[in-house]
C-alpha cells in the first residue's frame, strides 16, 4: 500500500465523517429556537434562555435493536477501540515532534540520525492509524444513531454549535499530519528543519484541541453543565464545555493517551527485539524500548495526581457518584487498579536495574537495589491494602466492625497518598543510580552532593509520611487536601534531585558506551509486561469512569431505560477490556508491519565522550 493511497484514504475518511455529521445533524432539535422563559444553569447557577432540546424522558426515549443482539456490548467494543486508536493518533505526533526536536538539539550526529529516523517511521504509522480512527469514528456514530437515536439526537442538539468546530479541527489535524510526513525529506536541510518541527507543533495543537472537544462530551455525560434542570442548552458554550470534570478529565486522558500510545510502541519494540536476527537490530529496538519507557514514566509519575484531582472533582460534584466509584459498587475495581499501578512502578524499577547490564561499571550499585526494593514493597503493600473486605456477619462481629482495627488504617486515602509518593521517590532514586552507573564523577564536591541528595530524599520522605499520619486526625473532607502538599514535596525532591545529580555528572569520565542490545531477556520480558499493564489499566480506568453514571446516559438528566442496560461485574469488564486491548494491539502491530516492510533500523555508532576510557569501578566511598 503506497503512502499516496494512504493519504487519499485519509482525506476520503475525513470527507465521509463530515458527510455523516452533516446528515446526522438534520433533525437534531431546535438548537436555534428561543424559549420565552429564563431559567438557571444546573451547575453554574447563572440565568439563561433555553436554546436547545430538553433531555428525553424515559417515556420519550427510543431504542433500536436487532433481535436479541446485545447492542450495548457492540457500542462498548467499538467505542473503546476508537478511544484506543484516538489516543494512539494523539500520542504519535507528539512523540514524533519530541524525537525530531531531540535530534535537532543533540550535537552527536549518529544520535541525531537515530532520533530523526525513528520520528519519521512513527509519523508513517500515524498516517495509517488516522485512517483507521476515522473509520471507527464513523462506524461508532452510525451505531449510536441506530441503537440510541434519542440519546444521539439530544447530545447532537445540545452540542450542535460545536460540531462544525470539531469537523474543522479534525480536518486540520489530518491535513497537518499529511503535510508533516510528506515534507520530511523536502525540509531536511538544517535551515528548514525548525520549520518542519513547527508543522509538527501545529499538528499537535490541533490534535490536542480534538481531544478537549471529545472530553467535553464525556465530562457532560458525567457532570452536566451549561443546561437547565430539563437539560436544555442555555446558550453559554463555555459553560457547556467547562463542566465540573472537564479540566481534570483533560489532564487525565492526555496522560493516559501518552501512556497507552507509548505502550504499543514499547510492546512492538520488545516483539522486534525478541524476533531480531542481527545484533544491530536488537540494539536498535532495545534503544527504542528504552526511549519510550522514559516517555511513559514521565506520564506515569503525574498520573496518580491527575487521578486524585479527577476523583476529588467527582466528589465535589456528586458525593454519591464518588462513593459509588470508590466506596461502593466499583470499589474493588479501584483496588485492582491500585494493584496494577503498583505493578507498573515495580516493573519500571525492575527494568532500570536490569538495564544496568548495558552499562560498564553498573554492578557497583547492585547492593543498593535490595534497600530500595524493601522500601518500595512496604509502600506497595500499603498502597494495595483495601479499607474493607467482603466478610460474613460473624466475621464482622468478631472483628468489631467492617474495617480491621489495624490493617484498615492503611486502606484510607491518607495512607495511600503517602505510599504512592514514596514509590515515586524510590523510582526517582533508581533513575539517578542508572544515570551514574557507567560514569565516575570528577567534580570536587561529590561527597557533599551525595549528602545533599540523601538529605533531600530523606526530608521529603519524612514530610510525606508526617502528612499521611496527620491526615488521620482531620475530617475526610479536609484530609483529601493533603494531596497537594504531598505532591508538591515529591515534585520538589524529584526536580531538585535530578538537577543536582546532573550537575554532579558534569565532566564525568565515562566507563564506556551504552551497550544496546545487551540487556537480559528477563528485562525485556518485564518491559513487555509493562506495556500490557499500561494498556490494560487504561481500558479499566475508562470503564470505571463510565460506570460511575450507573443507570444514566447523562447524570440526573437522561436515564438509561434500555432493556439491555446493566452494570457489568469486574470479571465481565476484565474480559471486555482484554478483548479490546488484544484487537487494538493486533491492528496496530499490523500497521507497523505495513509501514516498515521496506525499512531497516538506523542505529549508527554509539556516541562516546572524548574522555571515555575503561576504568576500574570506584569504591563505594568515592561515589555512593
Amino acid at each position: 500500500m503506497g503512502m499516496k493511497n494512504i493519504a487519499s484514504r485519509v482525506v476520503g475518511y475525513v470527507v465521509l465523517l463530515l458527510v455523516v455529521l452533516a446528515v446526522s445533524g438534520i433533525g437534531w432539535g431546535p438548537c436555534s429556537q428561543s424559549f420565552a422563559e429564563d431559567t438557571t444553569d444546573l451547575y453554574f447557577k447563572t440565568p439563561g434562555t433555553p436554546q436547545g432540546p430538553a433531555a428525553p424522558s424515559p417515556q420519550e426515549t427510543v431504542y433500536s435493536h436487532i433481535g436479541s443482539f446485545d447492542s450495548r456490548l457492540l457500542v462498548w467494543f467499538i467505542t473503546q477501540l476508537h478511544t484506543y486508536f484516538g489516543g494512539f493518533v494523539l500520542a504519535l505526533p507528539i512523540f514524533c515532534m519530541l524525537l525530531e526536536f531531540l535530534g535537532l538539539s543533540t550535537k552527536k550526529p549518529a544520535l541525531a540520525l537515530r532520533y530523526d529516523g525513528l520520528a519519521r517511521d512513527l509519523a508513517k504509522v500515524a498516517l495509517l492509524a488516522l485512517s483507521v480512527t476515522a473509520v471507527l469514528g464513523t462506524v461508532m456514530l452510525g451505531i449510536f444513531l441506530y441503537f440510541y437515536p434519542s440519546f444521539t439526537r439530544y447530545m447532537g442538539g445540545t452540542f450542535k454549535s460545536f460540531m462544525p468546530v470539531y469537523a474543522i479541527v479534525f480536518v486540520g489535524t489530518s491535513l497537518f499530519l499529511v503535510v508533516y510526513y510528506y515534507s520530511w525529506n523536502r525540509m531536511a536541510e538544517p535551515a528548514l528543519k525548525w520549520g518542519h518541527v513547527s508543522i509538527g507543533l501545529l499538528t499537535n495543537i490541533f490534535g490536542t484541541a480534538l481531544l478537549l472537544l471529545a472530553n467535553a462530551w464525556s465530562a457532560f455525560m458525567m457532570a452536566p453543565a451549561g443546561v437547565d434542570a430539563q437539560g436544555r442548552f442555555l446558550g453559554n458554550g463555555w459553560h457547556l464545555l467547562h463542566s465540573a470534570l472537564w479540566n481534570p478529565l483533560n489532564v487525565h486522558r492526555f496522560l493516559a493517551d501518552i501512556m497507552s500510545g507509548g505502550a504499543v510502541v514499547l510492546a512492538y519494540a520488545c516483539y522486534r527485539f525478541f524476533t531480531s536476527k542481527t545484533d544491530q537490530s536488537r540494539a536498535y529496538f532495545d534503544w527504542v524500548g528504552h526511549v519510550f519507557l522514559f516517555v511513559m514514566v514521565c506520564a506515569l509519575l503525574a498520573m496518580p495526581f491527575a487521578g486524585y484531582w479527577l476523583m476529588r472533582s467527582v466528589y465535589s460534584f456528586s458525593q454519591s457518584m464518588g462513593v459509588t466509584m470508590m466506596g461502593g459498587l466499583l470499589t474493588w475495581l479501584f483496588v485492582v487498579q491500585a494493584l496494577l499501578i503498583g505493578v507498573l512502578f515495580l516493573g519500571v524499577n525492575f527494568y532500570l536495574w536490569q538495564s544496568m547490564a548495558r552499562l560498564r561499571g553498573g554492578e557497583r550499585y547492585q547492593p543498593y537495589y535490595q534497600v530500595l526494593l524493601s522500601v518500595f514493597m512496604l509502600a506497595l503493600l500499603i498502597w494495595v491494602t483495601p479499607h474493607t473486605v467482603f466478610m460474613s456477619a460473624g466475621e464482622v462481629k468478631a472483628m468489631g466492625g467492617a474495617s480491621h482495627p489495624v490493617v484498615g488504617n492503611y486502606g484510607v486515602m491518607s495512607a495511600k497518598n503517602g505510599a504512592i509518593n514514596i514509590m515515586i521517590l524510590v523510582t526517582t532514586m533508581s533513575f539517578l543510580y542508572y544515570r551514574r552507573a557507567n560514569r565516575t564523577m570528577v567534580v570536587s564536591w561529590v561527597t557533599k552532593g551525595n549528602i545533599l541528595i540523601g538529605a533531600l530524599f530523606l526530608l521529603g520522605a519524612v514530610n510525606i509520611i508526617w502528612l499521611s499520619v496527620y491526615g488521620y486526625y482531620l475530617p475526610a473532607k479536609l484530609r483529601i487536601g493533603l494531596t497537594t502538599p504531598q505532591a508538591a514535596t515529591t515534585l520538589t525532591v524529584l526536580v531538585i534531585g535530578a538537577v543536582i545529580n546532573h550537575m554532579m555528572l558534569k565532566g564525568a569520565i565515562v566507563h564506556g558506551p551504552v551497550q544496546w542490545g545487551k540487556i537480559s531477556l528477563r528485562g525485556m520480558v518485564g518491559l513487555f509486561g509493562l506495556a500490557v499493564a499500561f494498556s490494560w489499566v487504561m481500558g479499566l480506568m475508562g470503564y470505571i469512569r463510565s460506570s460511575g453514571r450507573l443507570a444514566w446516559h447523562v447524570s440526573e438528566l437522561m436515564a438509561d431505560v434500555s432493556p439491555w442496560a446493566f452494570t457489568p461485574d469486574f470479571a465481565f469488564a476484565a474480559k471486555m477490556v482484554t478483548l479490546n486491548m488484544t484487537v487494538f494491539w493486533g491492528a496496530v502491530f499490523t500497521l507497523f508491519w505495513l509501514s516498515q516492510r521496506d525499512q531497516s533500523p538506523v542505529m549508527g555508532e554509539e556516541p562516546v565522550e572524548d574522555n571515555t576510557r575503561v576504568l576500574v569501578p570506584p569504591s563505594s566511598s568515592q561515589e555512593a
